[in-house]
């Protein structure tokens, strides 16, 4: 018996050994708990939310460039960058207007003349004296009726629609842009020339450079043909005087 009672001491003491050292462990930590409830404890953290000025291992704020896996910089010509002199400018042109207009009209007048002459003069070379008036004294009498009505109705509506480049010729103090663009497209007799010019906010311009004609202050816009199909539609000069005029 003693000696079955010297060899379990022998194989428990390494047991009970381990299980003093785990309970000195959890003292110290029990003890020290409090101590850690009065000082700053750091720790990670990888949530994107996160204030970046309350973190000490982030030094810099957020973007994409330090916090993406799949960001990638663009080149430095496919960057946007601040519109200067000569650059240019894709202008949208949509422009529609519609006009009714009617009107009516009507006018009547009606004039009596009647004028009788009595007395007359005749001259005999030195003197004036009295013409007798051997036929009656003249006399005109007329009745003139006039009427005019009018009636008319006109709808008139325009429409264009094109893409020009433009340049930048000026910019103003406040930041606008002073845009122009020309255009001249011939093919074989027959020639389109079209111009733009225009003032526009540079928060107007779209990433891509585009602008819309509606976002254009002090807008002109001009567009010509010339050839053999402008020719066959177009008034001669003498329609163009009649019509000017209207003698009849």
């Amino acid at each position: 018996m003693l000696n079955h009672d010297s060899k379990m001491k022998n194989i428990l003491a390494p047991w009970r050994l381990c299980m003093k050292q785990a309970k000195g462990a959890v003292v110290a930590i029990g003890l020290s708990t409090p101590l850690a409830w009065n000082s700053n404890a750091w720790g990670q953290d990888a949530s994107l939310l996160l204030n970046p000025s309350t973190t000490a291992a982030q030094s810099h704020p957020l973007n994409l460039g330090n916090s993406s896996f799949m960001y990638r910089k663009l080149p430095p010509e496919a960057e946007q960058r601040e519109l200067q002199l000569n650059d240019i400018v894709t202008v949208l042109v949509d422009y529609k207007s519609s006009m009714l207009s009617a009107g009516d009209a009507n006018a009547k007048r009606t004039t009596s003349l009647n004028a009788v002459l009595s007395d007359w003069l005749k001259f005999d070379g030195k003197n004036l004296s009295p013409a007798p008036m051997s036929h009656g004294d003249p006399r005109i009498a007329g009745q003139l009726d006039s009427q005019f009505k009018t009636q008319s109705d006109m709808t008139l509506k325009d429409s264009l629609t094109f893409r020009i480049g433009t340049k930048v010729v000026d910019i103003r103090p406040n930041g606008n842009l002073v845009i122009e663009g020309h255009r001249d497209i011939t093919i074989n007799d027959e020639v389109w020339q079209q111009s733009l010019t225009g003032e526009v906010r540079r928060q107007s311009i779209g990433p891509d450079r585009t602008v819309r004609s509606d976002d254009l202050a002090d807008l002109r816009i001009e567009k010509k043909e010339k050839g053999f199909i402008h020719d066959s539609v177009n008034r001669g000069w003498f329609t163009k005087w009649y019509d000017y005029w209207k003698p009849f």
